[in-house]
């Protein structure tokens, strides 16, 4: 493959497109809701119907509006039609024509749309993911091409240093500063891994790009491995996502095919193969060591750092891991340049940040938008509040290791900092919104719940901490605690908090102190009796 040849691919996928198109989502969310079969049943309405020769029906990733699919969109007109069903594709077909349509209508412009910045995200719902011909189309691996011809390995690592990328799989790391680290760190061998472990409850970000748009993360990786100076790579993708590998594997099949990945890509010297291995669903896999041990074929596990993984890391190896949205970026900071890309957020968190929106909220799915939006526009905006119309209560970060943010503090900032100094975290992307119903101890105990099913049990203060804490929350729940069991509570999240050895177990209190410091009441209502320890009232 050389430049010629990719842009003579883009050019005929460009000229074969059809005048109108239908694009029908095909990702996850639209999928099991019967998407597969309206595609279908849009293709056959299309050929009985006589159009075949101006209109197309193509599958596309995720639109973002998860809630309100199956989602089809007419193009050029940019008409949108949701909670479609399959019967219902002949009342599409005859929109076409501007005839009578009782299908659900979706506007493009609502605030979701609007007040979005999809950088990320910008070829979700726009092309077909499983062809990489739409991708090549879209300008994809041109990037690539120019970085292997005209670019050195430092460069690249000072684009990205520069353009402020912090890693997105929850820590914030400078990205710039890993890459660093595992290109000056020796060895022959060296390995770019990619954490597509996703397991916050609530969180369908890195899922999404994976299926919408899995060269976006392969050509990401590729342009890593060169900067840093490796030349195997793996994505490490949870079992629970079929259709992200399903297409991941295809993906990474057509790019050998074409001579994107493999041996000389672009012929030159750079040789990057990658391959995929599947997660058997333990949420501890996220953490990085944990992450390798598994693709090493041992029971994921996670280890004392130092040594980092830059340095020592698969097999030994130097090693740079990165969250699958890390990688999605690299490719349009490459393209448009550091400044740009510096110059969306704030001083301290750059670019975009891509949510998963759900609980009480009128509109769930998707958001991309840039660092420093704050997170009332986020939850009344984008998000239009809850679907009844009652007061929104709090909105929970970060997944198991992040916070409840009450809503006094809706006019917070959605940065790193500015989320830290609330009592949470930005984490890997899940946002939860809780309504005035929502008992928050009832929601520090579910996750406690789930951070005590999910500790690997290597360390003590994790494996029986979080035990502890559970059944404290238990007996608050119940009714059956008194302040003595509350004291004990704030004593073992400090404990756990201090003493684990990994970020499982050190952020596993943070829900329980979150709802501590913005809803104590809540506690102090389901007290059963006062301490014995407590003064007792004198004459």
């Amino acid at each position: 493959m050389d430049l010629a040849e990719l842009n003579a691919i883009a050019a005929h996928e460009r000229a074969s497109r059809k005048p109108i198109r239908i694009a029908c989502c095909t990702s996850l969310g639209c999928y099991a809701s019967g998407a597969v079969e309206l595609q279908q049943q849009l293709t056959a309405g299309v050929a009985a119907t006589g159009r075949a020769e101006n209109v197309e029906v193509v599958g596309v990733g995720c639109m973002g509006f998860c809630g309100h699919g199956p989602l089809v969109r007419i193009e050029p007109e940019d008409l949108l039609f949701e909670h479609v069903r399959p019967e219902q594709a002949p009342a599409i077909i005859a929109a076409l024509d501007g005839g009578p349509c009782d299908v659900e209508r979706g506007d493009p412009r609502h605030p979701f749309f609007a007040r979005q910045l999809p950088i990320v995200r910008r070829n979700g719902g726009v092309i077909d993911p499983e062809r990489i011909e739409a991708y090549i189309a879209a300008g994809g691996y041109a990037t690539l091409y120019r970085v292997l011809h005209d670019v050195s390995p430092a460069e690249v690592i000072d684009q990205i240093t520069r353009s402020g990328l912090r890693g997105r799989g929850g820590a914030g790391y400078p990205t710039g500063l890993k890459w660093a680290t595992v290109a000056k760190s020796p060895g022959e061998r060296k390995f770019v891994v990619c954490n597509g472990d996703e397991g916050d409850p609530g969180a369908f970000m890195d899922r999404s790009i994976l299926e919408s748009d899995p060269h976006l993360v392969l050509e990401g990786m590729a342009i890593a491995a060169y900067a840093v100076g490796a030349h195997e790579g793996y994505l490490y993708v949870r079992g629970e996502y079929p259709l992200a590998i399903q297409r991941l594997t295809r993906a990474i099949s057509q790019a050998r095919r074409h001579g994107l990945s493999g041996s000389q890509i672009f012929e030159t010297a750079f040789d990057f193969k990658v391959e995929v291995r599947v997660g058997a669903g333990a949420f501890v896999c996220g953490e990085e060591t944990a992450l390798i041990a598994s693709i090493e074929g041992r029971r994921g596990q996670p280890r004392p750092r130092p040594p980092y993984p830059a340095e020592r890391g698969l097999w030994g190896c130097p090693t740079l891991i990165n969250n699958v949205e890390t990688f999605a970026n690299i490719v349009p900071i490459i393209e448009r340049g550091a400044d740009w890309y510096a110059s969306i957020g704030t001083a301290r968190s750059k670019g975009t940040k891509v949510f998963a929106l759900t609980g009480k909220i009128r509109n769930t799915g998707l958001i991309e938008v840039p660092m420093g939006i704050t997170l009332r526009e986020i939850i009344e905006d984008l998000g239009g509040g809850t679907p009844d119309g009652t007061p929104v209560k709090a909105v929970q970060t970060g997944g198991p290791s992040g916070g409840c943010i009450p809503a006094s503090l809706f006019d917070t900032p959605v940065d790193y900092e500015s989320l830290a100094a609330a009592g949470s975290i930005m984490g890997s992307g899940g946002m939860v919104v809780m309504d005035a119903g929502t008992n928050m101890v009832e929601i520090a105990r579910f996750y406690m719940a789930f951070c005590m099913d999910e500790s690997c049990g290597k360390c003590v203060p994790c494996r029986v901490g979080t035990v502890q804490m559970h059944h404290l929350l238990d007996k608050l729940v119940n009714g059956q605690a008194t302040s003595e069991d509350l004291v004990q509570l704030e004593a073992l999240c400090q404990i756990v908090r201090e003493m684990s050895l990994c970020g499982l177990g050190q952020s596993a209190p943070n829900p329980v102190l979150s709802t501590l410091r913005y809803f104590r009441d809540e506690y102090a209502a389901l007290l059963n009796a006062p301490s014995a320890a407590a003064p007792q009232p004198t004459d």
